[in-house]
């Protein structure tokens, strides 16, 4: 019997098969809106969905040969496409991140990747919290004074910054 951190979540051909899936939905889109955009030739050259229909049906036909493999193999053994230890260690990264997306819109950027860095680096990387709380500080202000300082480019603000007139 295996470790439970050693467990595979999910088999390598359902992974395969779905992203096969997905981006097939994908290529017969793009084709079908470049079709109804035109993918004949005018007189001053091709029309403006010649080239990304081919490049869709080109993705399209790859898709089916990966999903046609998998059928054709699907009586060989599978593999584990991802450990439970490996997922959790993912998930750890990526629901902060996923986070971080309407939390910029209600904080602002600054504040939320002071937030994010912070909490990566105490929770994380079990780093101290005076230590993680000093570098999300200074990635934030050093992140502040690139852009909206040097080279004035406009980010998401949030209650902080319009308090400090920004």
């Amino acid at each position: 019997m295996s470790d439970a951190g050693t467990e595979p979540v999910v088999g390598r051909r359902v992974v395969e098969s779905t992203t096969l899936a997905v981006v097939l939905g994908f290529a017969l889109l793009m084709a079908w809106d470049n079709w109804r955009t035109g993918i004949g030739w005018e007189s001053t050259g091709p029309q403006a969905g010649y080239f990304p229909f081919y490049v869709a049906m080109i993705l399209a036909g790859a898709c089916i040969w990966g999903l046609a493999k998998e059928v054709v193999h699907r009586q060989q053994p599978d593999k584990g496409f991802v450990e439970r230890d490996q997922f959790r260690r993912v998930m750890q990264v990526f629901l902060p991140s996923l986070l971080f997306v309407p939390i910029t819109q209600w904080l602002g950027i600054y504040v939320a990747s002071f937030a994010l860095i912070t909490g990566f680096m105490i929770w994380v990387g079990r780093l101290k919290p005076w230590v993680s709380v000093v570098t999300g500080y200074v990635f934030a202000a050093v992140m502040f004074l690139i852009f909206e300082v040097a080279f004035d480019v406009i980010m998401p603000k949030g209650p902080l910054e319009r308090y400090f007139g920004y």
